[in-house]
């Protein structure tokens, strides 16, 4: 696991953007990721819809994976899936244990040649859950996505264990949190950024 990139290294690979848009509950606010990940766009699609492929950098998830089935990742969210148009677009009902209204989680993929894919994960929420919070308090769920999209990158690198990530992750709260206060000055400059544009 000595070749696993620190969190930090992916801080500056991923463009951050705060916008609006329309979901199933009406006008939400959105968090958008923007990551350039070294792996073809199937490569990334497979890693991103397949739940062998999944629990390595993420959680446990089961379901009826097709357009319209169920899925639940163990421990966070579940709901179903609204569209899944193979390479370029997956869209989940995002629904967190915590709430009963759906939020809605957008992924899409574009090819940027042969062996690269560019990566943009949308969570729209009509719910208050995007102001981010400097003293650590409370994180943004976007703040949330970029250890993730940290551990995709790594094992599309090849560089993860083959086995999944309850198995090889280890929780160590004081990084996380600082790694989330890291992360979310990055998403205060987001946040700003929408402001002004508004």
């Amino acid at each position: 696991m000595s070749d696993i990139a620190a969190q930090d290294a992916s801080i500056p690979l991923v463009e951050r953007r705060v916008t609006t848009r329309e979901i199933g509950d009406g006008t939400a606010h959105a968090v958008v990721l923007r990551r350039r990940l070294d792996a073809p766009v199937q490569d990334v699609w497979a890693a991103v819809t397949t739940p062998d492929r999944i629990d390595r950098f993420f959680l446990p998830v089961g379901g009826d994976f097709r357009e319209g089935g169920e899925y639940a990742f163990e421990g966070q969210a579940s709901g179903r899936i609204l569209a899944c148009d193979a390479p370029n677009l997956l869209r989940l009902e995002w629904i967190p244990p915590d709430r009963t209204e759906a939020d809605q989680v957008e992924v899409r993929l574009t090819a940027d040649g042969d062996d690269a894919t560019w990566l943009e994960l949308e969570h729209a929420s009509i719910a208050d859950v995007f102001h981010t919070d400097l003293s650590g308090d409370k994180f943004s769920p976007a703040i949330g996505w970029e250890g993730p999209l940290h551990f995709l990158g790594e094992y599309l690198r090849g560089v993860l264990p083959d086995r999944p990530s309850m198995e090889w992750y280890e929780f160590d709260e004081a990084e996380e949190v600082r790694l989330a206060k890291l992360r979310a000055a990055e998403w205060v400059k987001a946040e700003a950024e929408y402001a002004e544009s508004r």
